[in-house]
Parts: C-alpha cells; structure tokens; sequence
C-alpha cells in the first residue's frame, strides 16, 4: 500500500482531510461539511461530536486502502476541550465568538497590578472568550457544578490528538496565541494559572510525537498546530533571510518571526500581539480586515460606475493613474476615520473619480498605506530584507507592485500555494518520521515570485 501522512485541518468553515506522500505532494484531500449546533444556551458551536466521528471513521477506512504513517492536526485556536477523570468531555465546544460574561473578570487584572501589564506580559489584547484561558475562569465561577468533574482541559489540536493517543498533552502554539496564558516575558504560564488551582499539563515540542498502532502497524501521531503557526512554517524552511510575511484573506496578518523585542502596551492598543511558533519563539503579529473591506468597497464601486461586482480583478495597473493621485496627495480618501467594518462609513465622495480605474487605484494607495502601519509597527528594529505575500492580494498586481514601490529597500515576493497550514503541519511529521529536528526541506515549491516595482517614487 501506498505511504501516506494524514493532515486533518479543522477550520472554523473548512474542515478537511489532507493526505501527502513523502515527498509531501498532495493525493488526496476531501472536505467535510458540518451544520453547527447550539451549546446549552443556545449559542452556536461546532459539533464536535460529529466532528470526532468522521475523524475516527474516515481514518479507519483509508487505512485500508493507504498505510498511515503518521498522522498530525490544525485547528482555529482559542478553542478547549474538558475531560473528566475517565477521559470523556463534559461540555460542548464552546465557540470562541460567545460573549464573556462582565462579571467574570471581577477584581481578577487587580489581582495581578496594572491591566496593561498584565495584557502585555500575556501578549493578550482583552478579546473575550478569544482570550481562551478566560473561559476557563468562566467554567469555573459561572458553572461550578460542570467545572468539578474537570480533571484535565486540552486545546482543541490537542484533544484530536488524544482521540488515538489518549494522552494529556499540550503545545508552545496552542498555548502562546491571545489565550492569557502564557507569559512572554519568562516562558512559562502566567502565575494566575497555579493561583486558580488550574491543572495545565507542561508544553511539548512539536516535534515529538506518540506511536500508536494502525490496523496492525505503527503510527505516528502529532500533538497538533495553532493554524496560524502551522501556516508559517512552509516560509521558514531555510530562510537565508529575515522576512515578513503577510497572510491576506478576509482578514490579512502581518507575521513578524524574527521581532525579538517585547510587545509594549502601544502595540497592544494597535491590534498587535505574539504567538509561537513552533521553535517556542515569539512570532509578532499585527491584523487588518483588508479582505473584508475590499471587497465590499469593490462592491459599491461597481454599483456607483455601473460595472460587475468582479470588475475589480480585470483592472489593469496604470503607473501614470497612481503617479497622479500621489501628485494630487491624494492619500487616506477612503479611510479617513480609520477602517470600519462599514464600507459606507468609507466612501464620502466617489465624483471625486472619474472612472472606476482611478477609484480602484486610489483604493490599493490607501490600503498600501494601512498596509505600511502594520508592517512598521512589526518591524521594530529588525533588518528584514523580504517581505511574502500569500493569499487573494498576492494576485493584485496593484497591491504587490505598489508596495514593493513603497519598500524599494526590501524584495517583495507573491507566493501562491494552497493549504499552507496543512502542508506546514506535514513537513514537521515528515522531518519526524525522519528523526529530523529542523524544517530543512529541498522538496517544496512554495510558487514565489519575484515582485518588481513601479518607477515612480512613492510619497505616502
């Protein structure tokens, strides 16, 4: 039979099988729909009960077809999962989105000295039940009776782990990422966590893995990936240079894994925060609703000049547009306020254009602009030469080109590969299955591009 690692990557939309050779190409992947259910009371959540089924069926029926040689997982993050002490869950999968109780957190930052410190040192923006470590508070103050029978609490890549190891274990991505957990500054969890009498087993390395039997073999299987980490992984892969990378799509994250530097309370003010990655090091990380934003202001471009909604994407780069309305000063037309959320609240004046050419060319000037904060906030004083684009943007020839014009002192570079968190996940489970501790791979094209820029000079 045909070798084979399984990569399940467990999105809050997308929830897929993935299965690579070893040379990690893609045969195979099938994707699982699922309809939400609603928690006891009545909030949408995953099911995650049908979630475990087809992950125990569909890997018993490929294995008698593939021999799995190891087995590994992605999830969303801020996600936990409760056992009692046989092993069984006690409650749903509570979704991330539900909203925290106010009285939840009484008196807990006091406890603790400044707020700010404390959301600094955690590298956790206040973001509620996304802060994952909190709903942990409020399992254990507002359902007490539920919270007794506890005996240990997962991440979700940790508890798909356990469904064939049925080992308690965890992971430096899972812990590191806005869960308020996790304390940067001394690499260990944060003292509120022993204080709260809260069992968290110590964290592992992603490159160690349990052996499990599989229809009469061995198997190896993961402990599982943050889905932001395993993303970032493919880029690392013998980097001869520091390099920022920006991850676009509804929302586009700006990756900074070489920032050594402390976040501040500043940072933390202007959406930015830490992770790890999977070499336990501090990846800083800034965010932009820049997908969700350009599309719906494509949309009212369209509507306003009379086009189709997809217009957009048969737009030409026109240097002498751009070099006008940096002429003009034009910068900041759309966002003048700021992003919203609204694209109403960022359009005043479309007569202003004579086109919707030079709209759309305005538009990428002022999300290069937005782009640039991001980028300059990451960056500290880190010397990063490059700079990868992935996801829908690294197709706008606009956007790409226009900020390579904007960094002339960096190399900006599109890459358009698909399923960068699974394959991420299966190059350590290949190095593994090799007894190789580093990301060294030769066999992966990551479909780089080299981005030139325009002549003109930009001014933003």
């Amino acid at each position: 039979m045909k070798k084979v690692i399984a990569i399940f990557d467990i999105g809050k939309t997308n929830k897929k099988l993935l299965l690579f050779n070893e040379d990690l190409k893609l045969i195979q992947l099938q994707e699982q729909p699922f309809e939400e259910i609603t928690d006891e009371e009545g909030f949408p959540c995953d099911d995650i009960s049908a979630i475990e089924t087809w992950i125990i069926s569909i890997t018993k029926s490929l294995s008698l077809i593939y021999e799995i040689i190891a087995i590994n997982f992605t999830t969303y993050g801020a996600t936990l999962v409760y056992l009692d002490e046989n092993g069984n869950r006690v409650t749903p999968l509570y979704n991330y989105l539900k909203p925290l109780p106010e009285d939840t957190l009484d008196n807990f930052y006091e406890r603790y000295g400044d707020s700010k410190e404390f959301l600094r040192k955690t590298a956790s923006p206040k973001l509620g039940m996304l802060n994952s470590g909190l709903q942990i508070l409020w399992l254990k103050n507002k359902k007490s009776e539920v919270y007794a029978k506890v005996k240990n609490i997962l991440h979700f890549p940790q508890y798909l782990s356990y469904l064939f190891t049925k080992k308690i274990a965890s992971e430096y991505t899972s812990i590191g990422c806005h869960t308020a957990l996790w304390d940067f500054d001394n690499n260990t969890y944060h003292r509120w966590v022993s204080d709260e009498n809260i069992n968290l087993v110590a964290p592992t390395s992603n490159f160690d893995f349990f052996t499990v039997i599989l229809n009469d073999k061995p198997t190896l299987i993961g402990t599982g990936f943050h889905d932001s980490s395993a993303s970032l992984i493919p880029y690392l892969i013998d980097h001869s240079e520091k390099f920022i990378l920006i991850s676009t799509g509804t929302w586009s994250i700006f990756m900074n894994p070489f920032n050594e530097e402390k976040l501040t309370s500043d940072q933390l003010k202007k959406d930015t925060l830490c992770f790890l990655s999977v070499q336990q090091k501090q990846v800083k990380s800034s965010r932009l609703f820049m997908g969700h934003i350009h599309k719906k202001i494509a949309e009212k471009l369209s509507e306003y000049f009379q086009k189709t909604k997809d217009h957009y994407q048969f737009v030409k780069a026109a240097p002498s547009i751009f070099e006008d309305l940096l002429a003009k000063n034009k910068v900041n037309v759309f966002f003048p306020n700021g992003v919203s959320e609204n694209a109403d609240e960022c359009i005043s004046d479309l007569e202003q254009f004579d086109s919707f050419e030079e709209a759309y060319h305005q538009l990428n000037i002022d999300l290069i602009k937005l782009a640039k904060e991001r980028i300059e906030i990451i960056s500290g004083d880190n010397d990063s030469s490059a700079i990868y684009i992935t996801g829908g943007f690294s197709r706008n020839e606009l956007y790409t080109r226009l900020l390579a014009t904007e960094f002339p002192d960096k190399t900006i570079y599109t890459s358009e590969i698909d399923n960068a968190t699974a394959l991420g996940a299966a190059l350590i489970t290949r190095n593994a299955l090799k007894n190789e501790q580093s990301y060294s791979s030769n066999t992966i094209d990551l479909g780089i591009r080299k981005v030139f820029p325009f002549e003109f000079k930009m001014t933003i």
